[in-house]
């Protein structure tokens, strides 16, 4: 009989890639297995439906750490869920959970808990979060990206893996891929990052600082698909000159490929501080400057950053006292500096594993095994 994994964890893709990459790696070793995604929707369904993960629908209720309705109705929602989890987990019964946490995974959780079906945890920031924080104590096993979260896990189950990432956004590129972005390699690209959401914040920087940045840079520009018209016209406002404009491409969105692309040509990234982007920058190697989400908003990038950051990879700025001309010094600094910029780079590389994906898959296959025996 095939090995049944369930797949859990949602809310965004820094919950939901990882778990692909998890389940890439699963179809190379194990092609046969017999793969579950549980959640309150799909979230990417090319996705599930490349690699042939079934979907089994599971409510789950988020609980915000403010006063709001959905403080009250959140956990409501969060035992409907686990129950529901419960009936249609003992209808698959798979042979082992793996869980990337989020609020979408607690009911999941709870339920594998309870059918005593082995579970296995990956956390994917420097301090852990509130799912995890609850999910640890039924894990059989703890898979960490920082060593920084190891303070907060069990040290007989708990290692550090890294993040898995997608195979997609690693491979190379050939200058065919390159010259499809709009960039002919004559002069340095700046890959801009503000989340598969697109940051406001760091649109405004990057329209602020195209005067300066274009005619030394080409600039890539991921402003997320509600900004995207706005970004637009306001570069074409802002830069008159057309043989300029021609430096800045901005992009509502950036699939896989070619995301994995624009990493490959990038010569330094600007990014928020999500765990999944900043280790997808250190896999390629690239020095970066980090503009984490401000911490009465997000606790988890803040923390992210500067433990990256004290590896030597990254330059952290923070929002609240940012400006443009602070962001150009930054870049001017970086990319002027020979040493400082091989520094980093080496750095970047040395952060990653760049078999995190192998290494969960490996422990899903044993876990399952045993269990399924």
């Amino acid at each position: 009989m095939s090995t049944r994994i369930a797949l859990v964890g949602g809310g965004t893709g820094g919950h939901f890639y990882p778990l692909m990459a998890i389940a890439e790696a699963v179809r190379e070793k194990t092609p046969d297995a017999e793969l579950y995604y549980f959640g309150p929707e799909k979230y990417d369904a090319d996705a599930l439906t490349a690699l042939n993960i079934r979907y089994r629908y599971c409510p789950a209720g988020k609980v915000p750490r403010y006063i709001s309705f959905l403080k009250f109705v959140g956990p409501v929602i969060a035992l409907w869920g686990t129950f529901v989890a419960i009936v249609k987990l003992f209808i698959v019964y798979p042979d082992v959970v793996m869980s990337k946490g989020g609020y979408t995974s607690v009911p999941v959780v709870l339920a594998a808990a309870f059918l005593r079906i082995p579970i296995v945890i990956h956390e994917s920031d420097a301090v852990v979060g509130r799912a995890n924080k609850l999910a640890k104590r039924f894990a059989r096993y703890i898979a960490i990206s920082y060593a920084e979260a190891a303070q907060f896990f069990p040290e007989g189950k708990t290692a550090l893996t890294g993040i898995p990432i997608r195979k997609q956004l690693l491979a190379p590129s050939s200058p065919e891929d390159i010259a499809a972005l709009g960039v002919d390699g004559s002069v340095p690209l700046i890959l801009v990052i503000g989340g598969s959401q697109g940051a406001e914040r760091i649109n405004t920087l990057v329209l602020e600082s195209l005067a300066e940045l274009l005619p030394h840079y080409v600039v890539v520009h991921q402003t997320g698909k509600q900004n995207h018209a706005s970004v637009v016209t306001t570069a074409e406002t802002l830069i008159t000159d057309q043989n300029l404009l021609q430096h800045y491409h901005p992009i509502a969105f950036l699939t896989p490929e070619t995301l994995g692309t624009a990493y490959n040509a990038a010569a330094i990234v600007i990014s928020r501080a999500g765990s999944t982007v900043i280790f997808e920058i250190a896999l390629h190697g690239k020095p970066s400057i980090i503009i984490p989400i401000p911490e009465e908003i997000s606790h988890d990038q803040r923390s992210n950053a500067y433990a990256y950051a004290s590896s030597g990879a990254a330059s952290v700025l923070e929002e609240g006292n940012l400006h443009a001309g602070l962001l150009t010094a930054e870049i001017g600094r970086i990319m002027g500096d020979q040493t400082l910029y091989t520094d980093m780079s080496t750095a970047a590389r040395g952060f990653a594993p760049a078999d995190a994906a192998a290494k969960i898959a490996d422990i899903l296959a044993n876990i399952g095994a045993e269990h399924g025996s």
